[in-house]
């Protein structure tokens, strides 16, 4: 069976919501559309299960044909694009992750268990009943499948090095040992194991532009790839030399905000609209939106927040970089960390022997008990170094997206991309990645998408029925 057949079926199985490579088999066997796709032969469900994993390139080449079609046909406005991430679970286990250190105790703790079945193992004599005799087999199997696990485990902290994330403070993420190109991600729904498809959208027809994976929660860092990727396939299927110049307006929600991404924006002359998480906030608008549309007359309890020693107490020295408690005390220097906003704080803690023994404490900690013992912490205090009135490229978006016409273009942003999503995972149950390894998982995303493409090519398109 060649390729275009094989990419009928799955494509046409995509669109049903079959993921399945066994159920592409039966249905072949059962179903009239796919004898006819499949010219009346069956595929072994395994040819149909490899066949994404080793057309990833092509398939990315019929997702940029499919767009050329789109464009010709006019389905795509150029007015504005919305960007946005799907969060999904992949063919990957969670229960396999963790950092370096926490799979070193879970190897530790799978050789002490081994080491206790051992142990009980010869403690008894030779098996005397058929009973027992059952109980050492099932022992038996028991210490293998351990053995087994252990030597996963052990394997694969010899071969690895641990991974690291890219947010603001660069800290060492969870590793998987079924795919560690994935992340463990929190969603509306729970903890999954998966990846981010983020997707660009135009706005006149909801059709998706560009497709990528990414195997990390945060999409602080993939708003620059997506919108070069963007920009080089528009010139290369000679869409636009330049779409970002021509006046498009890109769209994108909280979780692409940093002062990185406003500096490349404003660099880049992109005409970009990215609010900040605290953008309803200062709206008027959304002022009594909790009292009108939230849970009213509850009896929340008290969560114990009290007035502390403010920061302003503290005698900070932004030229030696130390500081000085109220009680007279040096705290630690906790290094420095660029905020949100893009300016530079730094990071004091007291010592748990100062704030022990403080009697202060009560009047300064918000919890005086947390220096009591030794995983507690002290009194931790941040400054802002440098000039606080200098203008950074959060407070230039900031403005942009607080002007009326910034919240009119924003409140498009939700209209165009959700309903791709909603249509993708919802109405063709296309929820979850049935791949490993990130350029496996961005084929499959591009054919996830490829289906809504094509669907809205069919309903708005004109294409000739031959």
């Amino acid at each position: 069976m060649g390729f275009m057949a094989r990419l009928q079926i799955i494509l046409f199985a995509y669109s049903k919501g079959i993921t399945s490579s066994r159920e592409m088999q039966w249905s072949c066997e059962t179903n009239i559309i796919f004898k006819a796709l499949s010219c009346d032969t069956v595929p072994h469900f395994t040819t149909l299960a490899s066949f994404v994993s080793r057309h990833v390139d092509e398939i990315e080449v019929l997702f940029e044909q499919v767009l050329l079609v789109c464009h010709e046909q006019g389905l795509l406005g150029n007015e504005l694009f919305a960007i946005d991430g799907c969060k999904m679970s992949s063919d990957a286990s969670k229960e396999w992750s963790g950092t370096f250190k926490e799979l070193d105790e879970k190897r530790e703790k799978l050789r002490g268990l081994i080491r206790h079945h051992l142990l009980e193992h010869y403690a008894r004599d030779e098996a005397e009943t058929e009973a027992d005799l059952d109980r050492d087999i099932r022992r038996a199997k028991t210490i293998l499948s351990l053995d087994t696990a252990m030597n996963k485990v052990d394997r694969f902290l010899k071969t690895h090095s641990p991974r690291m994330g890219r947010g603001k403070r660069i800290k060492e993420v969870k590793s998987n040992l079924t795919d560690n190109e994935s992340a463990k991600m929190t969603t509306s729904k729970g903890t999954i194991q998966g990846y981010n498809g983020v997707a660009t959208v135009d706005k006149k027809h909801q059709i998706v532009i560009d497709a990528q994976a990414f195997g990390e929660g945060q999409e602080h860092h993939t708003l620059q790839p997506v919108l070069e990727t963007v920009e080089a396939r528009f010139q290369k299927l000679e869409i636009a030399e330049n779409i970002y110049q021509q006046g498009t307006v890109v769209t994108a929600d909280t979780g692409f905000a940093n002062e990185a991404n406003m500096k490349y924006l404003h660099e880049r002359q992109i005409n970009g609209y990215i609010p900040d998480n605290q953008f309803r906030s200062r709206d008027p608008k959304f002022a009594d939106q909790k009292d009108k549309y939230g849970k009213r007359h509850q009896n929340l309890p008290d969560k114990g927040w009290r007035e502390t020693t403010p920061a302003s107490a503290f005698q900070f020295d932004p030229v030696k970089l130390t500081c000085i408690c109220p009680a007279g005390e040096k705290l630690t220097y906790r290094g420095q960390r660029e905020a949100d906003n893009g300016k530079i704080r730094v990071h004091f803690e007291g010592r748990l022997l100062q704030c022990r023994h403080c009697p202060k404490k009560y009047r300064c900690m918000q919890n005086p008990s947390s220096a009591d013992h030794r995983n507690g912490a002290g009194r931790q205090v941040s400054f802002i170094i440098g000039n606080n009135n200098l203008p950074n490229y959060t407070g230039w978006m900031k403005h942009r997206v607080d002007s009326p016409k910034g919240k009119e273009i924003y409140s498009h942003r939700m209209s165009v991309v959700e309903p791709v999503f909603g249509n993708i995972g919802t109405t063709k149950r296309l929820n979850r990645f049935s791949l490993r390894g990130k350029k496996k998982v961005q084929g499959q995303w591009q054919l996830y998408c490829l289906v809504h493409n094509i669907e809205k090519l069919a309903n708005y398109g004109h294409l000739d029925a031959s």
